[in-house]
Order: C-alpha cells, then structure tokens, then sequence
C-alpha cells in the first residue's frame, strides 16, 4: 500500500475516524471495497484506521511461530458487548426462574449440554442427526457409531468441566479434556491425552487441501502449553488489563492457534472457554451453546481466525466475532425460556380448572402434559424421564405413575419387558374430565 509522507499524514489525520470507523472493526480484504471519507484514498483511510489501533492495543503473552505477538484493541464495540454479557451471563440481573430454581434447573442445563455436544461434533464433521444424538444421551446408552462417540465424549467432557469447579488450569487437565473428546475416536488410540509429537506435524487446510495455518513445531508444545495455562489462571497480562470474556475467548484462540494435539484440537479449544466462563463466574454459559452458531455460519468462524493471522496477529477480529456468537447464544436461551413458559401457561390454563391437577402435578410432570398434548401416542420410559431431567430411577418413576394415576398417561409393555408410558390421543379431554 505504500508509505505517506509526514506532512501529507498531518493535512489527513482529521478526516481519520478511529479505531473502528461506524463500530465495524473492517479487515482490509472488506474496506479495500468501501468508499473512503472524502479527501482521503483507501490505503490513507486503512493507515489512519491502523494507527488508531496501534495507539490503543494490549499485548497478550501469546506469540506466533516467528515470535511476534498477538494484541488486541479494546474499541467501544467490544466494551459495549462485554458489558451486555456481563449483565446477562454472570447472574447481575434476575435471571429466568426456569434456571434458577433448583426443580426445573436441571433440565435446562442438560439441554444446554446436549446441544453443545452434538454442535461441537457437528463442526469437527460429524453427522448424526439431533433425535438420536439426544436419545442416546438421555437413555445413557452406549455410542454405537463413530459419530455417536464424538457427541458421546464432548457430553462427558462438558460435564467434567462443571465438576472440576474453581479448580486452576493445568496441562495435565488439558491433557484430561482431550483424552475424554477423543476417547475411541483417534486412528491411532495413544494419542488421545497427549501432544502430538514432532513425525505428527499436522496443518490446517480447506476443503480443496489449500493450507491456511501451519501450527508451531512439536518440540514448542510442551512451554506454550504452560504459558497458556499460567495465561489462564492469571488475573492481568500483558500490558493492560484482559476482560474475563475476552480471557475466555482468547484461551479458545490459544489451543486453535497452537493445534497441540493431532486431532480434536477444535473440540477441546471450545471446551477451554467453556471452563473458563465457568471459572470466572459466568454460570448462564452452562446453558448455551455457542458450536450452534458456529455451526450456521462455519466460514465466518473460519474468517476470524484467517483475519486475525493476516493482519499482524490482531485477535480484535477473533474477539468480536465470538462476543457476537456469546450474545447471540444468550439471546436463544432467552427466548427458548421464554417460549417455555408461554407453554407452561397454556397447559396451566388447561388443568386449573382440576383441583388434584393443580395441587399435585410438578414442573416436571406438567412438561410431559405439554409435550403429549402435542405428540399423541408418544412412548415415554422411566429412563428416559430420568435422563432428560437429571433426577433419580425413583422420583422418574414417581412421576410417570403419578401421571397414570390420574388418568394423563397410558400404561404398557414394550420390547423385553421395558415399562412404556403412552400419551392417549384424547389428552386433552382427559384433562378436562379429571376431578
């Protein structure tokens, strides 16, 4: 693009307008195309734009393969994100009593579980559908598929997170993430837990094996490891202040970046911001699943990455685009919430005129109503009850009979004796006739 002379900057510099000009943090691949303000050429408008963000940018203690480092650029874009995420993922403002409440709780974070898992398989291609990746997580069957096994490992990796509680970062925990994602899913077994080693030099590519990021040599893994673990448990870095969020998101960055194990390497990035949300004290993140918008828009996960690699390591572009996926996820949960309780009122209005419906029939029980209503001649198992609410063999089986007692739901012998409770197609008026 050239150089401008010192006098020609200073007649222009007025007409710069920041660090992300309209809030947009362009990449130079997008503003080449845009017109410039007025009096200004694009290269002119793309150096003022450089130089606001140079002015202001934090250096992080991670560095690429020829040891420069990555920065980033707190704009006002990012500080306004980070401020709607604080207020909605760290429990400051009242949060939906759905997931408050230790009743319905659970079912709300399984499903959070369930969807993270199977989407965050789903990026690292697989392609079991979402009914049978669920049904085996709720019926706790065994994978019987390659694919099945991805979505299995990322639940139980999930849930290893949420007990590993305030506990610090370390490479053997690392090491643990990894060794439970690929579990049963690597060509060769053994390097499932451990680095990859140097005759296991792997790459990036696209879908036409064009490379896009070659990952530091195996003999680096071992320090880089270290330092992202002790970037992690920090509470400061570099040479300003790291937001938690963005601490999260740059852990995420971190293992992608450094690709330190020969597969699964995406997986366990992911689950790496998961931990740290945890860790830091953003419980709603339990809830969400942010491989779900990755999933819907995998070239803009890709981009963000490619940007920030190509514009003298700026991780800005990597930052904002997950702070957009973070603050979209919450939204979903939200309105998923929300549409719930739409629901939940619907079938409270139906069974309000029942006095033993009324007094007798937990959150729980009232969600199967809602659910049968809408799928007659639906088959329901204690197993299955217990694993989509997260509750013992006998408060399911409490439930499901307390449902057949009172006339909601049918009783009946499936294959090999398995107990089968059967929404009855004439729900709605059972309903009405219960007293």
């Amino acid at each position: 693009m050239g150089s401008v002379a010192p006098a020609r900057l200073m007649e222009i510099f007025p007409a710069f307008r920041g660090a992300a000009p309209d809030g947009k943090y362009r990449h130079w691949d997008t503003l080449r195309h845009l017109t410039p303000p007025e009096g200004l050429t694009s290269e002119e408008w793309w150096l003022g734009i450089k130089l606001a963000r140079a002015s202001s940018k934090v250096t992080l203690p991670l560095w690429d393969k020829e040891g420069a480092p990555f920065t980033f650029a707190p704009v006002d874009v990012a500080q306004q994100m980070l401020m709607q995420v604080d207020r909605d993922a760290s429990g400051r403002i009242q949060a939906s009593e759905q997931i408050t409440n230790p009743q319905t709780r659970d079912t709300y974070l399984l499903k959070g579980l369930m969807e993270e898992a199977i989407t965050s398989s789903q990026l690292e291609g697989a392609s079991t559908t979402r009914e049978v990746a669920k049904e085996m997580i709720q019926k706790g069957r065994a994978p019987r598929t390659h694919d099945e096994r991805m979505i299995h490992n990322n639940y139980q990796a999930l849930s290893f997170i949420r007990r590993m509680g305030n506990a610090p970062l370390t490479t053997s925990m690392v090491f643990e993430f990894h060794r439970i994602l690929t579990d049963g899913t690597l060509e060769d077994p053994s390097a499932a837990g451990r680095l990859r080693r140097a005759d296991e030099e792997v790459c990036v590519a696209d879908d036409y094996d064009n490379v896009l990021h070659t990952p530091p040599p195996a003999g680096e893994l071992e320090s880089r490891m270290q330092a992202m673990c002790d970037f992690a448990n920090a509470l400061s870095d570099g040479d300003g202040f790291v937001h938690p969020v963005v601490r999260a998101i740059v852990l995420h960055f971190w293992l992608a970046y450094d690709h330190p194990f020969v597969d699964g390497n995406g997986r366990t990035a992911r689950a790496l911001f998961y931990w740290s949300m945890s860790r830091q004290g953003y419980w709603l993140c339990e809830f969400i699943s942010i491989s779900r918008l990755l999933n819907k828009a995998p070239g803009k996960y890709g981009r963000s990455f490619l940007y920030t690699e190509t514009d003298e390591n700026d991780l800005t572009y990597f930052i904002l685009y997950q702070l957009k996926v973070i603050l979209g996820a919450i939204s979903e949960l939200f309105e998923y919430l929300d549409g719930k309780q739409r629901e939940l009122r619907e079938t409270q209005l139906l069974v309000q005129h029942s006095p033993l419906l009324r007094e007798q029939l937990n959150s729980r029980q009232l969600a199967i109503v809602r659910h049968a209503m809408k799928h007659p001649r639906f088959s329901y198992t204690i197993e299955s009850h217990r694993g989509s609410n997260n509750i013992s063999y006998a408060t399911a089986r409490g439930d499901l009979l307390k449902l057949v007692e009172v006339g909601l739901l049918d009783q009946r012998k499936g294959p090999k004796r398995l107990t089968l409770f059967v929404s009855p197609p004439d729900l709605q008026q059972r309903i009405a006739r219960v007293d």
